[in-house]
């Protein structure tokens, strides 16, 4: 006799109920828009939940206040900083306290890891890109990704860095996030933290301009316009057209 014990046992077979996805999917949705509330900003401490922080760099600032270094932070408002070469620095800017910073909203993340499900528009180029299930876990993901990496002012830095944070999280339903936009970002829609950090941001360059007017008179300003226009086009040039100088 065949020994029926050990042959698989047939299951009936499973109907997909049309509701339990539905249920399923505002489950998904429940756990994704349930954000615990963050702590308050404050920059005494140097914290700064969820925000892009920025701060003047030496030098350079001087001469173009607009271009600083940037940050991005946890959660809980701790800095992570990449500010060297294999070098990711948590709690503080390499370059000083934070200057200038803007708060950004979870609610605009796509947090793809739940269920398997998206969000945004562009799953399957946010799944290939490398998606999170949280904000610090596409923070986390990023300075594993950059620790390895070579740092450089002018195509890998402090806003590439940021930048890949938010591609993974697909902020605002967009995955094209470079030097440019978070720059411009912070630039326009962030927050001076008080009055100081605005004089050292502007007096050095108020500085060099009157110092290199009584030397050099007008011409001291046009070179600084054409250093402006010659930045600003090689960071566009990274950001749009070598973009696999910037992503390293």
């Amino acid at each position: 006799m065949r020994n029926t014990s050990v042959l698989p046992r047939r299951f009936p077979k499973i109907d997909v109920n049309p509701r339990y996805v539905v249920e399923r999917d505002n489950a998904a949705q429940v756990i994704q828009h349930d954000l615990w509330p963050l702590a308050k900003i404050d920059p005494t401490k140097q914290k700064f939940p969820c925000c892009l922080v920025w701060t003047p760099l030496p030098v350079v600032s001087w001469l173009a206040p607009f271009v600083g270094h940037v940050a991005i932070c946890r959660e809980d408002g701790a800095i992570v900083d990449f500010s060297g070469d294999s070098m990711i620095r948590v709690g503080h800017l390499l370059y000083g306290d934070v200057a200038r910073y803007y708060q950004m909203d979870r609610q605009q993340c796509c947090f793809g890891g739940y269920f398997g499900g998206h969000t945004c528009k562009q799953s399957y180029q946010h799944a290939q890109f490398g998606r999170a299930i949280s904000w610090d876990d596409a923070v986390q993901l990023s300075a594993r990704n950059f620790v390895h990496r070579t740092f450089n002012i002018f195509s890998c830095n402090g806003h590439s860095f940021a930048a890949n944070c938010l591609n993974r999280l697909s902020y605002g339903g967009s995955m094209h996030w470079n030097m440019i936009n978070v720059g411009a970002l912070i630039m326009f829609k962030g927050q001076w933290v008080d009055g100081w950090s605005i004089l050292r941001s502007f007096v050095p360059l108020i500085v060099v301009v009157c110092y290199g007017y009584l030397v050099i008179g007008w011409a001291c300003p046009v070179v600084l316009l054409s250093f402006y226009l010659l930045l600003f086009g090689w960071y566009v040039l990274v950001s749009y057209c070598f973009k696999n100088l910037e992503s390293g």
